[in-house]
């Protein structure tokens, strides 16, 4: 598989049609956005630790998260077919991929998240790369590359949000998609990864994803009150 790079177009589809109106965005509704595996500050996750390198720190971090992409995507693969989504989309956006000679490459979103997990597969295994053993020095080209896989996960998640999110529902694993995806862009926001022209596609979801859930409130402890007159033992004076 040659090396390629994506693109978007946002006005028309790989047939020169517009896209059709912007659909009501389900994974929006409250009774979704509620729903997360957990209730913290997703920031303190992200945040680096002082006494870790920021290059191992962005590589750990990273290949988590094409791990755990891959494995939420391949819950719904079955229902993304070259049928179904004859092109990549994610809102009114459609990916397209280019090779290194530029030359526009049309494809099914399965091929292209296809590309994507294979491409992000080559890299984070390469030692010359992302190094695991003791001494081995980063490439120059790390943080670039980085930005390369990063960019291309959100386009994964995105398409799962706009295409396949009914899909996620009925498997009961929204509240997964949805840490997993504000994790992610509390990550890539802390480090700077992701243009953010690239992701404001899904801001809407972003800012209500990446708010910190409200604690539930506290119900008060009942008031002491002082023990009725039947419940008391009475003396009888003689």
């Amino acid at each position: 598989m040659q090396d390629v790079d994506a693109e978007r177009k946002s006005k028309t589809k790989p047939n020169g049609k517009k896209p059709p109106a912007e659909e009501k965005k389900q994974y929006l509704e409250p009774e979704f956005t509620k729903v997360r595996v957990v209730d913290f500050d997703l920031k303190e996750l992200v945040v680096l630790p002082r006494e870790i390198d920021l290059n191992e720190w962005l590589a750990s971090n990273t290949t988590t998260f094409f791990n755990l992409i891959n494995l939420q995507y391949s819950t719904i693969s079955e229902f993304c077919t070259g049928e179904i989504c004859q092109a990549m989309t994610a809102c009114n956006t459609i990916y397209y991929w280019y090779d290194e000679k530029g030359k526009k490459t049309k494809c099914t979103a399965p091929q292209y998240v296809d590309f994507v997990m294979s491409l992000c597969q080559k890299l984070v295994t390469d030692e010359e790369i992302f190094p695991t053993k003791y001494g081995k020095e980063f490439p120059n080209s790390f943080e670039s590359l980085v930005k390369k896989i990063c960019r291309y996960l959100f386009h994964v998640l995105a398409h799962l949000y706009w295409a396949h999110f009914k899909e996620t529902v009925a498997l009961e694993l929204q509240g997964h998609l949805n840490t997993l995806y504000a994790h992610f862009i509390v990550f890539v926001r802390e480090f700077n990864l992701v243009d953010p022209k690239e992701t404001c596609i899904m801001d809407d979801l972003s800012e209500i994803l990446c708010t910190p859930a409200p604690l539930p409130a506290l119900t008060p402890a009942p008031s002491a009150t002082a023990p009725s007159p039947s419940s008391q033992n009475h003396v009888t004076e003689r």
